[in-house]
């Protein structure tokens, strides 16, 4: 497949770049030149051969994409959440299955061990995760439990100095190839609590899910457990109940919104390049007034969702964002990111669909990240119920 040259600009209509530190954006270009450099030659073929490129996985360790903002002192960056949000930015520019590896290292799996864990689980795991020489993945949507966590059946049941954990999940990001899964479970009083569960633990499995024509690029697969015996240590000490997952989930979607944007930005600038070239009736599409109508609403949409990206992320790091307003960004970015790609892709014409271009591969993509970390839907209902005050879930 040839090579084509990632000739991307990234747009800035609002002059939103002067809201950052010199800081920011020289961790933005750093990322950004890496994916120029390592992931847009090669991310084509590899979704189209719906396999995952394990070397990224060092990479972006060495990059400082996991954990951003855990402390230095566990092998994090230590970085503000603008940081990170702009890290996610630039990765799901690249591809949405590669900043979502990115995502759950840092948010998923090394953000519960650092909140919830103890000093030892600490030194542990967070050094080898943040350093890419471990990836991990986090188990809480069951095959029958989705967006409603509460009634999932994976269980642990006390065994003396370890636990023995029953069950399964699926959908799990990053599973085939985690050495770590930070897992949600019911103990025997029917509360939720985070276990650490490595590879080679005997009855623990990982079976790919194959046949998937979204995140391609990505891998994703189930979580089994047949009575796997798990030491007491690995159990998380300082969360019990649902708000231990929730609050991962947080700063994941956190991410998210920053990084569909970047999926965004991608088609917006692939769309607005080719129309500038592509000649027909004897004048660039971009004359046109409908070809113009789409443009002009993608970078309005893209640069509102810059300003409500920002803007959580200075709340993000001054720790006063509340749960719904990331699910406010998070939903906001899928939608016109989303619908930017679709419209790009129409601009394109048939050129749209091939490969030659990113725009079918992120469309293909978004409609995961659209229903990941809380579908669409529930993301409105959460808003709704933080507007009004009435719990629509019950």
């Amino acid at each position: 497949m040839s090579v084509k040259q990632d000739l991307f600009q990234s747009p800035d209509y609002y002059l939103v770049d002067e809201l950052f530190t010199e800081e920011h954006k020289l961790i933005r270009d750093a990322v950004r030149t890496y994916v120029k450099k390592e992931i847009s030659p090669i991310i084509e073929e590899y979704a189209q051969k719906a396999e995952f490129p394990q070397q990224i996985v060092q990479q972006m360790g060495e990059l400082g994409c996991f954990g951003p903002t855990v402390p230095v002192e566990y092998g994090g960056g230590g970085l503000d959440y603008i940081s990170y949000g702009l890290m996610m930015q630039e990765l799901e520019r690249g591809d949405s299955g590669v900043r979502s590896t990115a995502s759950v290292q840092g948010s998923l799996v090394m953000y519960p061990i650092y909140a919830y864990g103890n000093e030892e689980q600490r030194k542990k795991y967070l050094p080898k995760l943040a350093s890419g020489e471990w990836l991990g993945c986090f188990g809480l949507t069951e095959p029958n439990h989705g967006s409603d966590p509460s009634s999932m059946l994976t269980n642990i049941k006390d065994a003396g100095d370890h636990v023995i954990l029953n069950g399964a999940k699926m959908w799990i990001s990053n599973a085939p190839y985690s050495q770590v899964a930070v897992v949600w479970a019911k103990d025997e009083e029917g509360i939720v609590r985070g276990v650490i569960v490595e590879r080679g633990m005997e009855g623990f499995s990982t079976p790919t899910t194959h046949g998937k024509w979204s995140l391609r690029a990505s891998a994703t697969g189930e979580l089994v457990f047949d009575n796997v015996k798990v030491p007491k240590e690995n159990i998380l000490p300082n969360v019990k109940g649902l708000k231990g997952p929730l609050g991962c989930l947080t700063k994941a979607r956190y991410g998210i919104a920053w990084g569909v944007l970047g999926a965004a930005m991608d088609c917006y600038d692939t769309a607005l390049r080719y129309s500038k070239q592509r000649i027909q009736f004897d004048k660039p599409i971009a004359a046109f007034q409908l070809q113009q109508k789409k443009l002009a609403e993608m970078i309005t949409e893209i640069t509102k969702a810059q300003l409500l990206n920002w803007r959580l992320g200075v709340l993000m790091s001054e720790g006063r964002a509340t749960p719904q307003q990331v699910s406010m960004a998070k939903r906001n970015s899928c939608e016109i990111a989303t619908n930017i790609c679709r419209d790009a892709r129409q601009m394109l014409g048939g050129m749209g669909i091939t490969g030659e271009y990113s725009i079918m591969r992120h469309m293909m993509n978004l409609e995961s990240v659209i229903t990941y970390e809380g579908t669409h839907d529930i993301h409105l209902l959460i808003t709704g119920m933080d507007v009004t005050g009435f719990n629509a879930f019950k």
